[in-house]
This record gives structure tokens, sequence and C-alpha cells, in this order.
């Protein structure tokens, strides 16, 4: 009798601006846990936002998983602001200006504004870091079975995955859907469109934005692409108590306001969708496996992993926001982003390498400590020796 097959393991990778930057850590420290020539662990690959950008580039990289991993963070490890986003007075004030004069003219003069900043550099980035045929190939070589990139319809309002497969469905649930494409630069560009922060995207008939807006169940693709167990890298630590309310004299700065705004769009849906796939594991848990092939129960049981940050990681921003540019600081210190308050906006932004430098090696501490979890959920004794660093 042939032993089973092993579970197909999914690897999400949340949105999150340069807070992504933690992602590649975690990636590094697996890279080092597992034998050096392994295969790819993870031929479900997810992302949305700049989780898209990593998650692309790791599946375009996936017949050999430890240098996708080291040119992922060679990049992140050398990557300034200027390879995001224009910096320079002329275009920051030409943007001020077309925000500006719509509302002093009431629309009448200029077309409403796209966005506060513009990233058309993040395009010969992107071109730089990943090789589009790739993944392709890793898919037809086994590498990969599929790769997802979520995005937002601003039109339809729908939750769109797109993802690359070779023969693999789509399908339709409430507000989202799942459609099977070629991944290319535009998608990346949509899924890291940071409302309001950068320009919409359009694909085909529709303008999209990042994904993580609306993403009610940022787990969902994964299993809709035939992910049995899910490993979940986040940007936030993990909010096991409530926090105390403290009594705030002043009033909160513009850059608070859009902090919490950021933390709602990028961190609540994962916590929301890790919760609700708690219950129903939990719930499955108590009902036999006979009545379950009896009433032909659809839903199953879940294994998820999730590493996510053991700190703050605004409290390594603002470490770092004297690296902005001047003109980014000049405005950010007007939206209060500059102190301690409104430094969860500066997380967001912050695409530096001294700044990319503390979350990677965070990200890695992080998962070092969980190493045990992280093999025996890939399917490795823990007791088995790290193979040597890349």
């Amino acid at each position: 009798m042939s032993e089973p097959l092993p579970p197909v393991i999914g690897l999400i990778l949340s949105g999150g601006g340069a807070r992504a930057a933690y992602q590649v850590g975690v990636l590094r420290a697996i890279a080092k846990m597992l034998p050096a020539k392994v295969a790819n662990p993870f031929p479900i690959i997810c992302g949305t936002s700049a989780g898209g950008i990593n998650a692309a580039s790791l599946a375009s990289g996936s017949m050999h998983f430890r240098k996708s991993v080291c040119k992922l963070e060679y990049v992140w490890k050398k990557l300034s602001v200027e390879q995001v986003y224009h910096t320079d007075f002329r275009t920051m004030f030409r943007y001020f200006f077309h925000w500006l004069s719509p509302l002093l003219t009431g629309g009448l003069v200029r077309k409403n504004p796209r966005s506060f900043l513009d990233n058309e550099p993040l395009k010969g980035l992107l071109h730089e870091l990943i090789n589009f045929d790739g993944i392709q190939k890793s898919i037809d070589s086994g590498a990969l079975r599929a790769l997802s990139i979520t995005v937002s319809g601003y039109n339809s309002g729908q939750s769109v995955s797109f993802f690359q497969s070779n023969n693999l469905p789509g399908w339709s649930r409430a507000q989202r859907i799942g459609a099977n494409t070629r991944i290319d630069v535009h998608h990346l560009m949509a899924t890291s469109a940071i409302p309001f922060v950068f320009p919409a995207v359009q694909i085909h008939r529709e303008w999209f934005g990042d994904g993580s807006v609306r993403q009610v169940a940022p787990i969902s693709p994964a299993l809709h692409l035939g992910a049995q167990k899910v490993l979940v890298i986040g940007v936030s630590p993990a909010r096991e108590a409530a926090q105390e309310r403290l009594y705030a004299s002043d009033y909160p700065s513009l850059a608070q306001v859009a902090g919490h705004l950021m933390n709602s769009v990028f961190i609540d849906g994962m916590e929301v969708d890790l919760e609700r796939i708690a219950r129903v594991n939990r719930t499955l848990s108590f009902v036999p496996e006979d009545i379950k092939a009896l009433h032909e129960v659809a839903l199953r049981e879940v294994d998820i992993l999730v590493i996510s940050p053991s700190r703050p990681l605004e409290q390594l921003a603002s470490r770092h926001t004297h690296h902005f540019p001047w003109t980014m600081r000049f405005v950010l210190r007007g939206l209060g982003a500059l102190r301690r308050q409104g430094s969860v906006l500066a997380s967001y932004l912050l695409f530096h390498r001294r700044y990319s430098r503390d979350l990677i090696e965070l990200g890695y501490s992080d998962a070092m400590r969980r190493r045990d979890d992280i093999m025996r959920f890939l399917g490795y004794d823990p007791a088995a020796s790290n193979s040597t660093e890349e």
C-alpha cells in the first residue's frame, strides 16, 4: 500500500507596505532551517499588497527556494524610498497643487486627484526583482501549484484574487471571486496601491487598488486553490488581550487617524479570518467522521500556523523616520507622523534599507524561536540539525 501524499501547504503573505520586509526575515529563517537543496515547501503562495510583491518574487524562483529568498532579502536590504515613489520637490509640489486646486475651484479647473504620491519608480523595481516568465516555468516544473495576488475592485466593490495556475478553476463567493490569469506587473502595482497614497491601476475594464481593502477572508484563496495547511506571516503582533483605554488629553493627529485606518485595512481582516477558522476547526472537531460523511459536510479542518512580530513595528519605524527624504519629512511632520503617536503611518511608508534590515532581523529571530513549530508544520523532524546558512 502506497504512503499517503503529504498535505499541500499554502503560504499567506499579508499586506502592510514597508512592513512586508518582516516577512523576508521569516522566509530567511525557514530557508536556513530546511535542507540546502530542498524543493519549494509552499506549492501555493498567496499575497496581498506588498506581501503580493514578496509572493510573486518567491513564486518566480520556486525551483530554487533558497536562492529566491536570498534575492528577495538582497533587494529589501538595499531599498530606498526613491525606488518606490517619487520624493523630489517638483513632483511633491505638483501633487500637492493637484489636490489643492480642485478644492479651491470646486473641481472646475482640474480633474480629481488620483493619489498623494507617485509610485511609478516601483515598476522598475518590480521588473528588476521578478522574472514573470519564471512563474509559469515554476508551475510547469511542478515546483509551484499556484500564485494568487488579491486586489480590490473600486467599481464592483469585489475582492478579486487573480491567480496563475495550469488547470485550477476559479470561484465566486459573496463579494469575492477568483480568476485564473497570467500575473504581471499590473497586478502587483494594483495590489500595492494603498488607497489615497498610491494611484489605482486599470486591469481590463475595472480600476483596482490595494487588495487588503474589503478582504474579509484573506486565507480563503489558499483554501480554494487546494491548500490543506496554511502558514500565515503577519505584520502586526497578535492581540492577546484588549488594551487598556487610557485618558488622552490631546486630539488625535491626522497621522494617528491615518495609522488607525491603515491598521484596519491591513490587519483587522486577517485577525477576524483567523478567529473564524479557529471556531470552525473547533466545531468540526466535535463532529464524528461518519456524521460528516453522512451529511456530506463540505467544511474541513485547516491546520494554520501564524508567525507574527514579537513587538510593534511602529517602534522600529520611529527610530528611522529621519531616513525619509526631506520632502516627506516635511509632509509627515505636518501630519504628526514623526511623533510617537503617529509612527504607525510612518511604519507603512518607510521603504528604507535601515528600517528593512531591522524588520528582517526581527522576522528572522521570531521565526527561529518558533523553529520546532515550523519544522513540524512543514513535515520535518525538529530534532534534525540546521542546514548550513546561505
